[in-house]
């Protein structure tokens, strides 16, 4: 079968290009935006990609069609489908129907954590030898490829409240059919497709009405928003991070804790990945496991020899001791756990924050009275502000008692750190997008800055 995806560079897309090509079928697809880590994988698979919607990508004429999310009415290849009748369906509905129906789904949700905890999931899966399959919005290091069919019933899946397609408003895992479903918390997010809370509410309350009475919810003990969801009705077993399961810091960055289960500690994880967040995080993905059948001392194995996602607290590189890293978070929460993990590391060392605004929901301004609160762990901060946003940054840099900063460009925000960086400090870029490939082009400009001072 001949499947043609449109946005398929997208981290999910990507994904169900590389199972629908894993499953026999040719493969094609079409975006605008194109950039490594997805980008890189999908070349590897072998996998033709189309620059753009012109409609000449549709010769040969495909099987079946899958359109993205971030497709909308009026686009040239969308209109093209419909006028002509081509047969098309979402990637969540083409993922259940050809893939999860048979399969044992660990569904990871939440507004954070959720490609970190999936990744976490399949990797002690794959250590217990149980070979499972996988969709990540990210690219795990352990595997280095973001989907895979695997062949054992497990599948392990990031659930993104999202929505599926223009046509399809549901969330994504609406589709999943989850036996074992991870919530890690809940937040309001993606304030451009829902108007509160309540309305993300509504959709997690959907999922949970579809675990079966054998499966299990896990969830914090202590988030409102979650336990409001599951007041509203839920069938299955429950188990809690600060009930069933806690962890105990042994170092304060969170490189080492140990795991407690029903008040037992039961061992100890040692591992590369810092901060309170990414041990809730690994504490959730030992309990997903376990009720898939991992035994807990060989789960706590598995995560201390985890690696970290692409673009999750990720050192691109260090050039005359100033360490560069490479981080997904866009939201205030990700932002203030990402760098108080950070913090954790380095001590006193100083810290420069670089922060892109690139979220839909931060251009709208939904965030901006948090924001500021968000970076005060940094020494300074510099705020990249897009053409499009809908308010200025500088309402956020004002009430900020770290000095911040906003620039147009990324070239300015370059050319500030060169000039304030010294030998011992630590850049943190922040972002969801490319940022306009900032984090090589900063390390090569403070290369030729070291090269200069050395002449």
């Amino acid at each position: 079968m001949h499947v043609h995806i449109l946005g398929i560079c997208g981290s999910f897309m990507g994904g169900i290009a590389a199972i629908a090509k894993s499953l026999g079928h040719t493969v094609t697809g079409s975006d605008t935006n194109v950039y490594p880590p997805m980008s890189t994988q999908l070349e590897g698979l072998g996998i033709t990609l189309t620059e753009g919607y012109d409609t000449a990508q549709f010769e040969p004429q495909p099987d079946i069609v899958i359109i993205g999310n971030a497709m909308s009415r009026g686009n040239p290849a969308v209109e093209y489908v419909l006028d002509r009748n081509l047969p098309y369906t979402s990637g969540p509905q083409w993922l259940l129907e050809n893939l999860l129906n048979d399969r044992w789904v660990i569904a990871l949700s939440g507004t954070h954590g959720k490609t970190t905890t999936s990744s976490m999931v399949a990797w002690i899966l794959e250590f217990a030898g149980l070979n499972p399959g996988f969709l990540i919005g990210g690219v795990p290091e352990n595997f280095g490829v973001s989907a895979r069919i695997g062949d054992s019933p497990f599948f392990v899946i990031e659930a993104d409240e999202y929505d599926s397609a223009f046509f399809d408003k549901r969330s994504k895992f609406v589709h999943y059919r989850p036996k074992t479903l991870v919530i890690n918390n809940l937040e309001f997010d993606h304030a451009d497709i829902f108007a509160d809370l309540a309305a993300i509410q509504t959709q997690f309350h959907h999922l949970v009405r579809m675990v079966p009475q054998s499966g299990l919810i896990l969830s914090p003990a202590d988030n409102a928003a979650i336990s409001q969801t599951l007041d509203r009705g839920c069938w299955s077993q429950q188990q809690f991070l600060g009930k069933q399961w806690q962890a105990n810091l042994i170092n304060p960055d969170g490189s080492v804790f140990e795991v407690i289960k029903d008040g037992v500690k039961v061992g100890e994880v040692h591992w590369a990945l810092l901060g309170q967040h990414n041990v809730d995080n690994g504490m959730m993905a030992l309990a997903a496991a376990h009720h898939a059948g991992v035994q807990i001392g060989d789960a706590i194995a598995g995560l201390s020899q985890f690696k970290n996602v692409k673009r999750r607290m990720e050192l691109k590189g260090i050039v005359n001791d100033i360490s560069l890293y490479d981080d997904f978070a866009h939201h205030p929460t990700a932002i203030a756990t990402t760098l108080d993990g950070l913090r954790n590391k380095v001590g006193q060392q100083r810290i420069i924050a670089i922060l892109e605004p690139r979220s839909n929901t931060m251009k709208m301004g939904i965030h901006k009275d948090t924001l500021a609160q968000s970076w005060q762990q940094a020494d300074e901060v510099l705020l990249y502000e897009p053409p499009a946003m809908n308010w200025s940054l500088k309402d956020a840099a004002n009430t900020s008692q770290t000095p911040a900063s906003v620039l147009a460009s990324t070239q300015a925000i370059i050319e500030q750190v060169v000039k304030t960086v010294r030998p011992g400090d630590h850049v943190l870029v922040m972002s969801n997008g490319g940022f306009e490939g900032i984090h090589q082009r900063l390390l090569e400009a403070l290369e030729q800055t070291r090269q200069q001072e050395t002449i």
